[in-house]
């Protein structure tokens, strides 16, 4: 057994992933990360952040990436504290650091904001509220990479209101299993985004 994999049975047996074989799990994180980092996305070594990473997946897999630097977000301390201890024990922490904390009040620190080329959410929220939580994090020029029912629906992602962020309409691919949505940010995120904790949620934008 690999060491990620030892470190991802241990989240399972926490809690932190569903029933299902973790093997299957990783083989659609590793998809994932693999259409998220596929030519046309950010340029090698680029600063990425896991937004939700739980239990983590696709973030560890990302940090697995010789050439990764970045961030393993979480709401939950009990979860940072687990991606803490996984980073350290995968030898990454030089590279990969990790934050407890809601999205919307991270995004506002201008450690974070604007500062990530990737954001990749496996399973965060919504539509909505992945890309309003997400929105501040990015890079101009970055990208917003979010896990899609097979095929991927437009109808999730309405373009009026994802200008109003300033992310451009999604495009739409898969492999081996994994779907994905992939959303341009090519400017600047608007100041009054995201709102304040709790309220995308409460109040989606759609």
């Amino acid at each position: 057994m690999t060491p990620l994999l030892e470190v991802l049975c241990r989240a399972q047996d926490l809690g932190m992933f569903g029933p299902g074989a973790i093997e299957r799990q990783l083989a659609h994180a590793e998809a994932f990360v693999a259409l998220a980092t596929a030519e046309g996305g950010a340029e090698a070594g680029s600063p990425f952040l896991d937004l939700g990473s739980g239990g983590g997946l696709p973030g560890l897999v990302l940090a697995l990436r010789p050439d990764a630097r970045g961030t393993l977000l979480d709401a939950q301390q009990r979860r940072g504290e687990f991606l803490t201890e996984a980073v350290t024990s995968l030898g990454l922490a030089a590279r990969i650091s990790v934050v407890a904390g809601r999205a919307e009040a991270i995004a506002r620190d201008p450690a974070h904001r604007g500062r990530y080329a990737l954001v990749t959410a496996r399973s965060f929220a919504g539509p909505a509220v992945t890309a309003e939580c997400a929105v501040g994090f990015l890079q101009a020029g970055g990208r917003l990479v979010v896990s899609e029912p097979p095929g991927g629906a437009p109808a999730r992602w309405p373009a009026p209101e994802l200008g109003s962020l300033g992310l451009s309409p999604p495009q739409f691919t898969q492999q081996s299993g994994a779907s994905v949505a992939i959303l341009a940010h090519p400017a600047e995120t608007p100041p009054r985004w995201p709102r304040r904790t709790g309220i995308p949620s409460k109040r989606p934008l759609w």
